[in-house]
């Protein structure tokens, strides 16, 4: 069966797919691309290429298509990914804030991570968050409450 999408490199692209792989600061991804874009401008089998560079066929099928489809660039980069929407809204990032900030319940030495994220809950605030949400809200605040590196925020 004949290959429906022919990579066909001109002399720039090649130079250009071989400095990038020469310079190594790309990620991964971007690197077994141009991998498989040469080899398969060189006329190598999509079998060879899979086995050669350690991916599934369909990747290299795939790298094929997007090259004939969009050129170079569509074939190396991802695709931009939609930004993620905010767990918290303001309102109840401050009460997180004001809730770190004050007294920990009785019989605990410090608010946790874990038990902010269950106070939330618990007062209606939120259905659900993770104590990693939590985490990166009270890290992206610098919330210290004056004390340096005093660990009030530990897990």
């Amino acid at each position: 069966m004949a290959k429906k999408y022919i990579v066909d490199l001109t002399e720039d692209e090649v130079y250009q797919l071989q400095a990038l792989i020469k310079k190594g600061k790309h990620k991964a991804r971007t690197m077994t691309r141009a991998y498989i874009l040469l080899m398969a401008s060189e006329g190598k089998t999509d079998q060879l290429i899979a086995s050669t560079v350690r991916v599934h066929i369909s990747t290299v099928e795939r790298t094929r298509e997007k090259f004939v489809i969009g050129g170079l660039g569509f074939a190396l980069n991802e695709r931009p990914h939609p930004p993620k929407p905010h767990k918290l809204e303001n309102k109840q990032e401050a009460f997180l804030i004001a809730t770190a900030c004050s007294d920990p319940p009785s019989g605990c030495v410090r608010w946790t991570m874990q038990l902010l994220a269950d106070h939330l809950v618990n007062t209606g605030v939120v259905d659900s968050i993770s104590d990693e949400t939590i985490r990166q809200t009270l890290k992206k605040t610098t919330s210290s409450r004056g004390l340096k590196n005093s660990g009030a925020f530990s897990r």
